[in-house]
């Protein structure tokens, strides 16, 4: 018998008969408490910090995500955990740095149709954490963590899944001497990504011009078989990665040409799915989060987004790289029209997640994430005061407080070799997110601080095999 079990025997036996009934259903009251709120996660591909009206776009409309910062709260220092597709997302769905996981690769950024590796078992998703707190789990889009069998979401804590495995620009055929120009006209054609259904492939190639809408119609449907029992959904939308495909009814609709298009019908599936929580009666008993897994992919030119203010964009350990457009909503408990200027990252989203419903964030390995609820509900400051940025399994940058110190600089893509600076470049991201100015001179303490910050995390770090370098088995 547990002690507290003792305990309550104890008092039943000598209590009077009128206590020990209180305490009896207080103790039922207890085992039948509410669960926690149903938790939705929308990830884009490749969205731009400058992308979204709410953000300060002058031309993309999107009156939904506008409304959805209208009603919850708007996050201004919210980061990835990485500039690029997979090991942003293991961060994501795990809390952890990816070179915890082995989700990362100096030599392979990304995982593709011919790698062997994935997500570790030994990790703990998000979907493993809330299905044990009794939720019922699905991942609808865009997947990047492993595609063989053992590595997809219904083997990761997901009850269903209804996407592509790896990013849409994968499986190419068209021919190679086309370069860039196939994207600049794209047909579904000259792909040959797998649209999946739990573990079977039921189209190849995946038709994409319907994809997004098809996203929103299976997360809707979900709800409604869910709506009796708490749930997660895991909806992570193909676009605006490059190839760039949007429904008939999105077509020559934006100002901002084909890529406006493309934001403006995911603004559409985002108001989609608040306004069926509205129709259900959940929106009060739901969180939904919206980010991006890493900032916008400029060499694209026009086919990419925006960073607004920041420096550089995907690929890159600047902040145009990692900072990413953050909405979190939850009606009658997140004050509307709140903007946090807090330091907040997609790590955080797994805690407060999992400590939302009721869950238990694993205590056997380093969780990187932090509990953002103080910051949501009261709009208080965030425990999170560093933040790592990694580019592979390098540790190029630290913030501390409103300082970045970058050790090693590279832009995104391109030869230029990594660029070691001692003493590092140093930046105050609250006067100058934009990294204009040089201050390190100014700040030797400062350096001194964040340098000694950075040690201490990285004697936090194990080496462990990358799975992004993992050949496929023949």
């Amino acid at each position: 018998m547990k002690q507290s079990d003792r305990a309550h025997h104890t008092v039943y036996k000598y209590a009077s008969p009128l206590i020990a009934l209180f305490l009896l259903l207080t103790s039922v009251a207890d085992l039948n408490a509410a669960p926690g709120p149903n938790v939705i996660v929308i990830y884009a591909d490749d969205l731009g910090y400058g992308d979204l009206g709410c953000f300060g776009h002058p031309t993309i409309k999107t009156p939904a995500l506008d409304q959805m910062a209208a009603e919850g709260m708007k996050f201004t220092q919210f980061y990835s955990a990485a500039p690029v597709c997979t090991p942003s997302r293991a961060a994501l769905l795990t809390g952890r740095y990816p070179i915890r996981s082995g989700m990362c690769s100096d030599k392979r950024r990304v995982l593709f149709p011919n790698s062997g590796g994935g997500i570790p078992a030994s990790e703990v998703t998000l979907a493993e954490a809330l299905k044990a707190a009794g939720y019922k789990t699905a991942c609808v889009g865009k997947w990047h963590l492993g595609h063989l069998p053992q590595f997809l979401p219904t083997n990761n804590g997901f009850d269903s899944y209804f996407g592509i495995p790896y990013s849409n620009d994968m499986d190419r055929v068209a021919d190679r001497k086309h370069g860039r120009s196939i994207f600049l006209k794209p047909e579904v054609k000259f792909w040959n990504v797998p649209l999946m259904r739990n573990t079977e492939v039921v189209e190849l190639p995946a038709d994409q011009t319907t994809i997004t809408k098809r996203y929103t119609e299976e997360a809707i449907k979900l709800i409604q078989q869910n709506k009796q029992q708490p749930f997660f959904i895991y909806l992570a939308h193909n676009m605006p990665h490059v190839p760039l495909f949007r429904s008939p009814e999105f077509q020559d609709k934006s100002r901002r040409g084909l890529y406006g298009d493309v934001i403006e019908e995911i603004d559409w599936s985002v108001g989609e799915v608040l306004k069926e929580l509205k129709t259900q009666g959940l929106d009060q008993n739901t969180i939904v989060w919206f980010c991006s897994d890493n900032g916008p992919w400029l060499i694209f030119n026009e086919q990419g987004g925006s960073a607004g203010l920041l420096r550089d964009g995907k690929g890159s350990t600047w902040e145009g790289g990692m900072r990413e457009p953050t909405i979190a909503w939850w009606p009658g408990h997140i004050p509307s029209g709140s903007v946090s200027q807090e330091l907040g990252s997609t790590m955080d989203i797994y805690t407060t997640s999992i400590k939302l419903a009721g869950g238990s964030v694993p205590t056997d390995q380093v969780v990187d994430g932090v509990d953002l609820t103080p910051v949501l509900l009261k709009k208080e400051n965030s425990p999170r005061e560093e933040l790592a940025y990694y580019r592979g399994t390098k540790l190029m940058a630290f913030r501390k407080g409103p300082w970045k110190a970058h050790f090693i600089t590279k832009p995104a893509y391109g030869r230029e070799p990594f660029q070691e600076h001692d003493p590092p470049v140093l930046y105050h991201l609250e006067h100058d997110p934009s990294e204009k100015y040089d201050v390190a001179q100014d700040h030797p303490d400062v350096i001194k601080e964040l340098k000694a910050a950075a040690e201490q995390h990285h004697k936090t770090v194990k080496p462990v095999p990358s799975q992004l370098e993992i050949p496929l088995p023949n």
